[in-house]
């Protein structure tokens, strides 16, 4: 019998803890309206339990990423899978929305220790020609996750409750932590005696959190509310104070030589700004499928696996062209089809829109989505010395999180902002307010502007991407 090459045992594990992380995200998503008549609680506590999630892997991941060049990927992976399964059973047991996003909040440390490490860890395992190939079977599984998670949300919601959504992480996240810790190896080099950045690390992470929650609260709240205001001046000072200690320090936390390349910065751009164009689409079709058409959670939870698909579909397909063809025309065009569905979604959203045309717009998205991902992050991990991989893959996850926190939030602002709070509650727990609703059709208008508003972001994304250039060059 052939022994298993270890780059198949590495992205076993790899993948299944990016399955396990995205399945219980979108399962919480649809189950999200049940948790607030659960426990009582106002909505935007719920929207926080989600967002926190999302808001503290995006400000960790780079440290994170950071830590694991100098330490290790394989420790920090099992490790964040373990805090991940352990939190899981607290969260399952919450008594209140402010005791769950506290859970979540710790819980997001587990998830930035395993995302951070995932892509370095097959970038490590894989010969640069396979890299691609690897890459889209990893976004394959994330796709099987969103695909998946749903339906799994939807059942236990309807059937057990949204509590087991959670507790079905401890035997799972058990499994994925054991498998870790027995295959996944520490191959590259680490950065012996080298200093972590601790000034550089704080500055940033305070920065970016300072400016997403000014950004993510102002979407909510109001853009002039003083807590606001301070959080985006604080962000503004710490950002760049950021920046000039990068450049000064020896051995910096994000060497910014690295985005000399105009390749990588222009990728790591698109990467945010396509997160920023379809970051909320799922939280959108969610407050539509449940607050205008009535659906159960269940019901809903079929008709958002048509975009997962059509990702997991081509996520493969995309990266293995990538490594034969390069990756700019692939990505370039992945983000031109999302923006053609994204179009399709603002020029026909409505309150008797059939389900057909929502199933057939999210396959156009999720086609797109994957010709874009895997070529992009192959783009970005291939130019990378090894010793810089962990960095490198998290910040892509940061810029693609990022640029999420940023739609949920833009979108957020742009639906409530001809609704009243007691409207948006009704929405949002599902309660139909019917097709003769007094805000039916201010929401349906609201949420027509976030898809056009959206699809002029995504053709942004395609034409950077595209101008990225041809030729990936690494100099060290």
């Amino acid at each position: 019998m052939n022994k298993i090459p270890y780059k198949w045992l590495a992205l076993s594990a790899t993948s299944l803890g990016a399955l396990l992380s995205v399945m219980t995200g979108t399962a919480l998503l649809i189950a999200l309206p049940n948790v607030a008549a659960d426990l009582n609680a106002p909505m935007i506590i719920i929207i926080w339990v989600l967002m926190s999630y999302m808001l503290a892997i995006t400000v960790l991941v780079p440290s994170i990423g950071r830590i694991a060049d100098m330490m290790g990927r394989k420790r920090l992976f099992v490790l964040g899978s373990g805090i991940f399964t352990e939190t899981s059973l607290f969260a399952g047991m919450s008594q209140s929305g402010m005791e769950l996003l506290i859970i979540r909040v710790i819980q997001s440390v587990g998830g930035s220790l395993m995302m951070a490490n995932s892509v370095a860890i097959v970038t490590d395992a894989f010969p640069k020609g396979e890299l691609g190939r690897a890459l889209g079977i990893n976004v394959m599984v994330i796709a099987v996750g969103f695909a998946i998670g749903p339906i799994v949300g939807g059942i236990l919601t309807v059937t057990a409750g949204w509590r087991w959504i959670f507790y079905m992480n401890v035997p799972l996240g058990a499994l994925v932590t054991v498998w870790s810790l027995i295959q996944i190896r520490d191959i590259a080099p680490l950065l012996k005696g080298e200093k972590f950045d601790w000034l550089g690390a704080t500055s940033f992470t305070a920065g970016m959190f300072f400016l997403l929650y000014a950004l993510t609260e102002g979407g909510f709240g109001g853009w002039t509310s003083p807590l606001v205001i301070t959080f985006f001046i604080l962000a503004a000072i710490l950002i760049p104070l950021f920046v000039y200690i990068e450049f000064k320090i020896k051995q910096p936390m994000l060497d910014l030589r690295l985005f000399k390349s105009r390749v990588l910065i222009f990728a790591y751009s698109s990467k945010l700004i396509n997160g920023i164009a379809i970051g909320a689409l799922m939280f959108l079709l969610i407050f539509y499928l449940l607050g205008i058409k009535s659906m159960s959670p269940f019901t809903a939870s079929i008709y958002l696996i048509p975009f997962a698909v059509a990702m997991m579909v081509m996520a493969p397909i995309s990266g293995a062209l990538s490594d034969k063809y390069g990756s700019r025309i692939l990505s370039s065009l992945g983000l031109l089809v999302s923006g053609i569905g994204l179009l399709g979604f603002a020029l026909f959203i409505r309150v008797d829109m059939s389900l057909l045309e929502i199933i057939f717009l999210g396959t156009v998205i999720g086609v797109g989505s994957g010709m874009f991902n895997s070529p992009n992050t192959n783009t970005i991990m291939s130019m990378m010395p090894q010793d810089r991989r962990g960095i490198a893959g998290a910040t892509s996850i940061m810029m693609g999180n990022a640029g999420s926190v940023i739609s949920i939030a833009m979108t957020f602002a742009i639906i409530s902002s001809g609704l009243t709070p007691q409207a948006m509650d009704a929405l949002f727990i599902g309660a139909h307010i019917g097709s003769k609703g007094i805000y039916v059709n201010t929401f349906i208008s609201d949420l027509r502007f976030a898809f056009y508003v959206s699809f002029f972001i995504s053709i942004a994304a395609a034409i950077i991407s595209y101008m990225r250039g041809p030729t990936p060059v690494w100099k060290k």
